[in-house]
């Protein structure tokens, strides 16, 4: 049974999942790619701050294709959150308390996530068009130049996705090996 989720999350929320949950996620996430996340990153270094504000939010690793006619966005999957390691640790310490991706993560992000008491949450790849329909407003909030790689605001309900890291560190690209190693 799937655990539904709230965004903004609670630091309760957060430890209360574990690698392998399936949750459903509602609320208000943000997109980013790599393309932002150096922006929002060198933004951040010359003292004017994230476009966004991150604390307790959920950054959704993806880059939205445009919108067909009468609907809200077009196909909406996960990127390889691989491309925002080397920005990751920075968004975490600085308030951000989720990631929404695919692929696994280098241990620097692992340590920051243990850190923050943070978690990563995976979607699945290929299934952009069937996440688009959880996705019931988006609107561009900054770096409209980037196109598809803008940072948007999106409203979501009942978001699938799997609790790949948790808040301790237990990464579930690392249970699972072992687990299909041991059969």
């Amino acid at each position: 049974m799937p655990i539904h989720i709230q965004v903004p999350l609670t630091q309760d929320a957060i430890k209360n999942l574990k690698a392998g949950d399936s949750v459903l996620i509602s609320g208000v996430i943000y997109t980013a790619r790599d393309a932002a996340h150096e922006r929002m990153v060198e933004s951040y270094q010359k003292g004017e701050g994230f476009p966004i504000n991150i604390n307790r939010q959920l950054i959704y690793y993806a880059g939205p294709c445009p919108a067909k006619p009468g609907e809200v966005i077009g196909s909406c999957g996960p990127t390889t959150a691989g491309r925002m390691d080397k920005f990751t640790p920075l968004l975490l310490d600085n308030g951000l308390s989720a990631m929404l991706g695919k692929g696994s993560r280098t241990k620097e992000v692992v340590e920051a996530i243990k850190r923050n008491t943070a978690v990563y949450f995976g979607a699945i790849g290929g299934a952009g068009a069937l996440i688009a329909q959880c996705i019931t407003e988006a609107e561009v909030v900054a770096y409209d130049d980037l196109g598809t790689e803008a940072i948007r605001k999106l409203t979501v309900k009942d978001l699938p996705a799997v609790v790949l890291i948790d808040c301790e560190g237990n990464d579930l690209y690392v249970t699972g090996q072992t687990m299909y190693k041991q059969e």
